[in-house]
């Protein structure tokens, strides 16, 4: 099943009109890695974790496809089951768009014409095996893999860097990756 026209109407209106500018302003600026292949990047990411944003309440299952258009557009799907592995699918499918060339670390992404919010990637494994998606009033984060399960001990590395960078970590949830 695909997204509904109001899902999209209302993740827009969470993003843009919820976020407490005041909050974002006092806040420094959140750092992206130094560079990132574009070639190694695409592909499937298990989401290992995030701060959900309305429309990933109560996901289960919850993959980020990436693959690189001829025209450089990032072409994403977004699919997770509602609430159980046996739940009803959801499949999102944004834009994303490279704002910082010279890195490559820094998107846009497009889930309603014409809106774009920021992709920041904070964190990534020199092999490309784990990421973190940062959003830069910190209400929202994700920390993703290329297997569903990440160890225990990596997991507290990015969570202690994402409490040192001033996100909320008590706001984080694992989300199920059963298959």
């Amino acid at each position: 099943m695909t997204y509904k026209f109001y899902d999209i109407i209302i993740f827009i209106l969470v993003f843009f009109c919820c976020n407490d500018t005041s909050e974002f302003s006092r806040l420094k600026k959140m750092q992206t890695v130094d560079y990132v292949d574009l070639e190694k990047y695409m592909g499937d990411w298990y989401v290992i974790a995030n701060i959900p944003t309305f429309i990933e309440k109560n996901a289960t299952n919850a993959i980020e496809s990436y693959a690189l258009s001829d025209n450089g557009i990032i072409e994403t799907t977004f699919s997770f089951y509602k609430g159980t592995p046996d739940g009803e699918k959801k499949i999102y499918y944004p834009k994303g768009f490279i704002y910082n060339k010279e890195t490559n670390a820094e998107w846009r992404m497009q889930f309603l014409w014409p809106f774009k919010m920021p992709f920041l990637i904070i964190e990534l494994d020199q092999d490309y095996s784990y990421t973190v998606i940062g959003y830069p009033s910190r209400k929202y984060v994700w920390i993703m893999a290329r297997e569903p399960i990440m160890k225990e001990d990596r997991y507290k590395m990015i969570l202690d860097n994402l409490s040192d960078i001033g996100y909320d970590i008590s706001l984080i949830q694992k989300v199920p990756q059963t298959w």
